[in-house]
């Protein structure tokens, strides 16, 4: 494959990443906001561990996805922002480490404990108890992010999503 063709398929799969997390947090709007969220889409966080290209098709998904959120521009930024450094701050952590299961569970809980950033952003926007959000939205993203660590697991039994 030249250089070109690789350049294309890198694109094509950072906006399909993009268009799915899209559609799963629309899909299930009622759910992907506020302080009581379980976020599917999110479950995509874990496809970071496998190529860096990812970070830039979840950050991007969860930008056009932030459109939908009540907290307009604010939710755009800060949690496009802290997307971003979920995303990446998990990719690097299993640059480090061996084992695809570890690579799975390092993201689950840096995703989980990176939920104070959603928190904080709720607490400031909507008034709301920074310590029970950052549990509710902690708990949620704790949930779908392990949902999509087994998926991609298996999924990646078959399918090479470094490549």
């Amino acid at each position: 494959m030249t250089q070109r063709n690789n350049k294309i398929a890198d694109l094509t799969k950072i906006a399909l990443v993009a268009a799915l997390y899209v559609v799963l947090t629309v899909v299930l709007l009622p759910f992907s906001y506020g302080p009581l969220q379980f976020r599917l889409s999110e479950m995509l966080n874990t496809l970071a561990v496998f190529n860096k290209r990812y970070i830039w098709g979840v950050t991007l998904g969860c930008l056009i996805a932030n459109l939908w959120s009540s907290m307009g521009a604010v939710d755009m930024i800060f949690g496009t922002l802290q997307t971003l450094a979920m995303t990446w701050l998990s990719w690097y952590v299993g640059q480090h480490l061996r084992s695809l299961p570890a690579k799975l569970g390092a993201t689950v809980m840096i995703c989980t404990l990176m939920s104070w950033a959603v928190a904080l952003e709720l607490h400031l926007v909507s008034q709301v108890p920074f310590w029970l959000t950052y549990l509710t939205v902690g708990i949620g993203e704790f949930v779908v992010v392990v949902i999509g660590a087994v998926l991609i697991w298996l999924i990646a039994r078959t399918v090479d999503l470094s490549k």
